[in-house]
């Protein structure tokens, strides 16, 4: 990864909200419930292997392998080969290898987090909320391994009937106006400005000029 330097003004705000929304408890579930579904050890940079911040959690998935290798389990043949290199650019197409395999599973777009976020540890909060809700689907599939996340709810659809649906249209909804707010009445002549006058103000008026 090349050397950016450090962030000034605008960007160094956004990069402070993004490590704000960091979770490490979070960041932590998401690599043990990968650690148990693929039944082995993620390598972390610490000497106890435990996450100290953002930056172990991203080293543990940067190249990309295990996040490959979890979409595998999830759903067999999703990744037909899994690039081993070290090279920068075979990193950054397991990601997006597995960012695919992710939509081909169901996880919408708003779920997905893009390359440089994990790669440049721009926003790794996404990617935890990604490897989330991938277990949230997980559930819904069937999956009977470990859990993470909530279970994505089926959807239930609704089916009325004909006549249900026509009783539907003789409601007036409140969108469609009322008649109980100011009137036209007593509106002075074309081109004057209209006064909306409390109704008890009206007829103190009239009778004043009665």
């Amino acid at each position: 990864m090349a050397y950016h330097g450090p962030s000034y003004g605008l960007s160094r705000e956004c990069q402070m909200k993004s490590q704000a929304k960091f979770s490490l408890e979070r960041a932590r579930e998401a690599i043990i419930w990968i650690e148990r579904v693929l039944d082995k050890k993620l390598e972390v940079p610490s000497p106890d292997g435990d996450l100290r911040d953002q930056l172990d959690f991203a080293a543990a998935l940067k190249d990309g392998v295990a996040l490959c290798e979890l979409i595998n389990t999830l759903e067999a043949g999703t990744i037909v080969k899994v690039n081993m290199q070290k090279a920068p650019f075979k990193q950054r197409e397991n990601l997006e290898m597995f960012l695919k395999g992710c939509v081909a599973y169901g996880l919408r777009s708003q779920d997905l987090f893009q390359v440089n976020d994990l790669y440049e540890h721009k926003n790794l909060y996404m990617v935890v909320d990604c490897i989330y809700a991938l277990g949230g689907m997980s559930q819904k599939k069937g999956f009977m391994g470990p859990t993470i996340g909530v279970k994505v709810a089926k959807e239930n659809p609704r089916m009325f009937s004909p006549d249900v649906l026509a009783e539907s249209q003789k409601v007036i909804g409140l969108q469609y106006g009322s008649n109980k707010g100011a009137s036209q009445r007593g509106m002075t002549p074309y081109g004057a400005t209209r006064q909306i006058l409390p109704e008890e103000f009206q007829k103190a008026s009239q009778n004043a000029q009665s």
